[in-house]
């Protein structure tokens, strides 16, 4: 297919060759997949997109199994959504389900957070004192928002009279950031953006908000009213070179300002201030609108529980795991998926579907008494939205290298609008997909 018959690809088109290649991939999984009976108690720690898909999974596959999972959220986020939302382009209802929605029959769920896991007992314990015990445990809790990591800032301060903004902390914030954005952008002036020094769920997302602000201010007709500066933690703007240079181009290009290590340590509700840590001190900015993204970092509970590496990300607490496995280095009856785990790339949903299958193969395949052969290379993807229609469908690595899913179809590094389509319509599916265990 070249480009201009991308070009007419038509909506339905495309939607019909991205769920074509879905049932593919779906339909060769369920050739080589054997049930396998067994006795054995697997406890799951989470129930969001790695915890429900890989719930789903081995519901299929394992008969018999003692399935338990633990989570005290009722209500499911589909976390790729709240850009969207933030944009002004769907409403925070988008990206609300029901955790029980995803979950599959027969297995135990317990609607409560752990309070403590110890994995010398095998054993956790939630906040109400039930004791669970396991012989497998699959650690699926993502990772919290440390905002009080950032002086003076508290959700309540968020909405368009203040103008700061927080769409990574729910549905319901993203839709506020939306209500700032919009009269930031009908109004004028100083944008801040930026991401934490951390490790980082959709490191794209920060891009992903400042290309729509100074896309919709272009649509108003109120370019010229604006000024966007994005605080980048490091000394790019992405981690994977040849994007780093290609989101330097188009920042160019539309004149928006980026600062090298500015890594944001306060906010100043009331003055309309900003505070960045930098090598040469700390630099304050006045502004009109600002997006808070904070640091994150494992949950304590998992901190506390001896799971995470002792020598890397110390401040942060990801669980050690082996990056090709998934599996616990010190703990071999302990598997990690999605943003949890301690490896060098990963934390976004596309990853989380990767994770699926090798976690599903080496646990299975021990049940059975052989040998599970399937690993994770680090496959990431972020559909960077660079402007509403139009977006640049970025898929890496551990090693850095782009690894397209559709090579010769769509170019990674081009705004593209089959790639927006990717983001706005068929990702959700995907997503949902996934969850269901079936892709």
């Amino acid at each position: 297919m070249n480009r201009f018959e991308l070009g007419q690809l038509s909506r339905r088109g495309f939607i019909s060759l991205a769920a074509g290649g879905a049932a593919l991939a779906t339909t060769g999984a369920s050739v080589t997949a054997q049930t396998v009976k067994t006795s054995a108690r697997i406890v799951i720690l989470g129930a969001g997109a790695g915890g429900a898909a890989i719930a789903n999974r081995l519901a299929d596959r394992l008969d018999g199994a003692q399935i338990t999972i633990i989570d005290g959220r009722a209500q499911h986020w589909y976390q790729p959504g709240f850009t969207l939302i933030a944009a002004g382009l769907k409403g925070a209802n988008y990206s609300v389900s029901q955790t029980t929605d995803w979950l599959p029959r027969g297995i135990k769920f317990i609607p409560d957070y752990a309070a403590e896991i110890d994995p010398e007992a095998n054993r956790i314990t939630t906040l109400g004192g039930e004791r669970v015990e396991y012989d497998y445990l699959i650690v699926a809790t993502g990772l919290t928002l440390d905002w009080d990591a950032v002086e003076g800032f508290d959700l309540s301060q968020t909405g368009p009279d203040t103008g700061i903004t927080a769409h990574y902390a729910g549905p319901e914030e993203a839709a506020k950031t939306w209500a700032a954005l919009d009269k930031f952008t009908d109004q004028g002036g100083v944008g801040l953006f930026g991401r934490p020094a951390t490790e980082m769920k959709c490191a794209g997302a920060p891009l992903k908000i400042t290309f729509l602000a100074e896309d919709i201010a272009s649509r108003k007709g109120n370019r010229d009213k604006v000024e966007l500066v994005y605080n980048s933690q490091a000394q790019n703007l992405f981690g994977v070179p040849v994007v780093d240079h290609r989101v330097r181009q188009l920042f160019d290009d539309r004149d928006i300002t980026y600062r090298w290590s500015h890594v944001l340590k306060a906010v100043d509700a009331g003055a309309k201030t900003a505070t960045y840590a930098t090598p040469d001190g700390d630099v304050t900015t006045a502004f009109d609108f600002l997006n808070v993204i904070p640091p994150q970092r494992a949950p304590q509970v998992v901190r506390d529980s001896g799971l995470s590496w002792a020598d890397k990300w110390t401040d942060q607490g990801w669980i050690e795991v082996d990056q090709q496995t998934l599996r616990h280095q010190r703990y071999a009856n302990v598997f990690g998926i999605g943003d949890i785990n301690g490896v060098p790339k990963g934390k976004t949903a596309a990853s989380v579907k990767w994770h699926q299958p090798v976690v599903e193969d080496h646990l299975v395949s021990e049940i059975a008494g052989r040998e599970g052969t399937k690993t994770f290379n680090g496959y990431t993807s972020c559909p960077l939205i660079t402007r509403i229609g139009r977006a640049m469908l970025i898929e890496f690595d551990y090693k850095n290298h782009l690894v397209p899913s559709f090579p010769g179809v769509i170019a990674p590094l081009e705004e593209l609008w089959v790639s927006w389509l990717m983001k706005e319509v068929a990702l959700k599916a995907t997503y949902n997909a996934m969850l269901r265990g079936r892709a």
